[in-house]
């Protein structure tokens, strides 16, 4: 019979700390006092006492959490009580919990799934109470955190009547951290597992990740870089990782591991890794074995292959699907899962980097196993500030396709650059891929509503690390938190996330909240603006930061600037309608015959898809070349004016963050100017026009 807890809060146990200075390491969940008055009353009165029931370990979750967030943001500790003897009682639980089976919530619970919650308020011995109830302890947990949230928001409860449910079964963090602490794409600093200290030590920071995690419904983590180091599957580092699993899992995460498809060659001492080898096959399953016998929830593996050098299937003659089965056959009796990365661009499939991946893994669809999901970027080329959709999403109706996006701004400025990437994000989802008829949003395929999908997910490639502020830039934590509320509900729109976080974050003042929105919003487009316009790609070195149109890497042309905007006398631009690459045709009509003709290609992507000369004329009237000048010189002044913004907050937020990010915006103005002037100079030697902005 499953055991619960009740859970009594002490005032007692409320012990007040010292004011400190603010650094961002609490993130969204400040819980800053409620100043409005009659607000707080209110939930006082609301909130009076509170009844927790559910298993142990996440009851001490959930338990800890209200008292720390209620005391905060009341003013006052709220005791508990055992009974419902008066109005004003908060009960959290779970299905079978006794308080919540008595309500007749069963069948509309079990609906919603055990991430699932409903908080509602009920008639309980005839007091009116606020309860928060799930069919798991998950979704208590996620519930507690949900209900937190509005009143951290100031959201008047009197009438709350909220079902949640989660889009996407497997929500989670992609970390690309190696066995040495360093982080690739990290910009904060080292890895947070300190792989050294572990198993004997887990540092209590990992409580704070996972339980900043779980705030926002996130289930999962990958713990290391997809460019796998092998030594991650032996038993020392199987220890390792079970100790951080056992950290995670009272907060509803799983753990999941990056593969190297040659372990069994590069640490089991066999000959070959191919996977239909039979010695091959029993390494897997005995390594599966081994994994699972120290942590029983284990999630899974994640695997880049025959990708940038990493191993893979196809060294033996073998399909991607050949080899995301042989690990997949491996997990299955325990449950777990395969992510195939679908990141690949072999020169030899086609000229063309951006079709590559769509023209290997479309053959292959309904071949791989059912405990198998492809993990496809957003984009077909590789996190551009701006790129279209990838044209997979929609084209394998027989393979769950996870997405994966990257919270790190592995493009985007690192953590020197304030860009909020909701909006990106949003623009992704929101594109009809017209693959059933209109309204066949991307969104649609990957909660799997499209294509009838079981198996759906999503992963961020995380921008964690040891950083006090966890993501370097205090305006980066906010793409986490986007992150992880896009990936519960894509519906969200990027308004909407930047307020909560704002409010949570920062401040509740209206005109403060207002003047950051504005500057969150407007910050991705501004990036495109003064780096890479009009569908202008890969115009960076090797580090991914700074300016470089003039790049020419000389180990492989996909990876230049020259490759992708292939500027000379006629114009600017890669060609990929019929007459070119051909690209447009990997996408539903009319999206390919639309992108086809640059009269009826959006402007935005307009140099993705379109070769064009410099005297192009735009729907604006202006020839592209006015055009790209004005692009790159608003772009600067909208840097330039994110920097005059923030100046004018001083006073409206803490003194200690406003001066980091005042120090960051003078940089990315510096540095927006920069890309101005020098992606401007070049591309002028083509286009022998002025760089003059032109007259509005």
């Amino acid at each position: 019979m499953r055991r619960f807890v009740l859970i009594f809060l002490l005032t007692g146990m409320l012990v007040p700390t010292a004011a400190r200075a603010e650094d961002g390491y609490d993130l969204w969940l400040r819980y800053a006092p409620i100043e409005n008055i009659s607000l707080r009353d209110a939930y006082r009165q609301t909130i009076a006492g509170l009844i927790v029931q559910q298993s142990p370990a996440t009851a001490a979750m959930v338990s800890q959490e209200l008292a720390r967030g209620l005391a905060a943001l009341l003013g006052v500790p709220v005791p508990s009580r055992a009974t419902v003897d008066r109005d004003g009682v908060l009960i959290v639980g779970t299905i079978a919990a006794p308080v919540i089976a008595t309500l007749g919530w069963r069948d509309e619970l079990t609906r919603l799934g055990p991430e699932g919650f409903v908080i509602r308020y009920a008639r309980i011995n005839g007091h009116r109470a606020l309860v928060v109830a799930s069919a798991g302890d998950s979704g208590a947990l996620y519930g507690t955190f949900h209900l937190l949230r509005l009143l951290s928001t100031a959201t008047p409860i009197d009438r709350l009547d909220i079902r949640e449910r989660p889009r996407h079964q497997l929500r989670l963090l992609n970390h690309w951290d190696n066995l040495n602490g360093s982080i690739e794409r990290g910009y904060a600093g080292q890895s947070l597992w300190r792989w050294d200290e572990l198993p004997s030590r887990v540092d209590p920071r990992l409580r704070d990740y996972a339980r900043a995690s779980a705030s926002l419904g996130l289930n999962g983590a990958v713990l290391n870089n997809v460019n796998a180091d092998p030594r991650v599957l032996t038993a020392e580092y199987i220890a390792k990782v079970a100790a951080i699993a056992d950290t995670l899992r009272p907060y509803g995460l799983k753990v999941y591991l990056s593969a190297n498809f040659a372990a069994p060659r590069l640490i089991g001492g066999l000959a070959t890794a191919d996977p239909l080898d039979p010695d091959v096959q029993r390494w897997w399953k005995g390594k599966a074995d081994e994994i699972y016998t120290a942590i029983p929830d284990f999630g899974g593996f994640l695997v880049k292959a025959d990708s940038e050098g990493q191993p893979g299937p196809q060294a033996y003659q073998r399909t991607h699907a050949e080899g995301a089965n042989l690990l997949a056959d491996a997990v299955a009796p325990h449950g777990g899962i395969v992510i195939w990365r679908a990141f690949v661009y072999d020169a030899g499939v086609d000229p063309d980097r951006v079709k590559r991946a769509y023209l290997e893994f479309v053959p292959l669809d309904g071949t791989f196993r059912d405990n198998v999901l492809v993990q496809t970027k957003n984009g077909p080329l590789d996190f551009m500030p701006r790129e279209p959709y990838h044209p997979l999403f929609g084209a394998l109706p027989k393979t769950p396709n996870m997405v994966e996006l990257q919270i790190t701004q592995e493009y985007l400025g690192h953590s020197t650059h304030l860009v909020y990437l909701a909006p990106m994000w949003k623009e992704f989802f929101d594109a009809d891929t017209f693959v059933k008829g209109p309204g066949s949003t991307v969104a649609k395929v990957a909660d799997g509503s499209l294509q009838g999908q079981r198996r759906t997910g999503i992963a961020g490639v995380a921008n964690t690390g040891t950083d006090r502020n966890w993501t370097g830039h205090p305006f980066a934590a906010a793409n986490w938190y986007a992150y992880g509320r896009l990936s519960w509900n894509s519906s969200l729109t990027a308004e909407a996330i930047a307020d909560e976080w704002i409010v949570q974050t920062w401040s509740r003042r209206p005109g403060a909240v207002k003047a950051i929105a504005t500057l969150m919003l407007g910050s991705r487009e501004a990036y495109v603006n003064y780096t890479m316009p009009l569908g202008l790609h890969h115009l960076i070195g090797g580090d991914h930061y700074g300016v470089m149109p003039e790049a020419d890497d000389k180990r492989r042309a996909d990876w230049s600037a020259l490759y992708y905007h292939r500027a000379d006398d006629q114009g600017i631009g890669f060609d990929r309608t019929r007459r070119g690459s051909a690209a447009v045709d990997q996408y539903a009509k009319p999206n390919a015959d639309r992108w086809n003709d640059p009269e009826t290609t959006p402007e935005i992507l307009l140099l993705w898809f379109h070769h064009l000369p410099w005297n192009y004329r735009l729907k604006s009237g202006q020839t592209l070349w006015q055009a790209l000048v004005e692009h790159y010189d608003r772009g600067a002044e909208q840097a330039a004016r994110m920097e005059r913004d923030w100046a004018a907050l001083k006073g409206a937020v803490d003194d200690e963050r406003h001066a980091v990010v005042a120090g960051t915006l003078r940089q990315q103005a510096l540095d927006a100017a920069a890309w101005r002037d020098t992606c401007l100079a070049y591309f002028a030697q083509f286009s022998k026009q002025t760089m003059s902005a032109p007259a509005r």
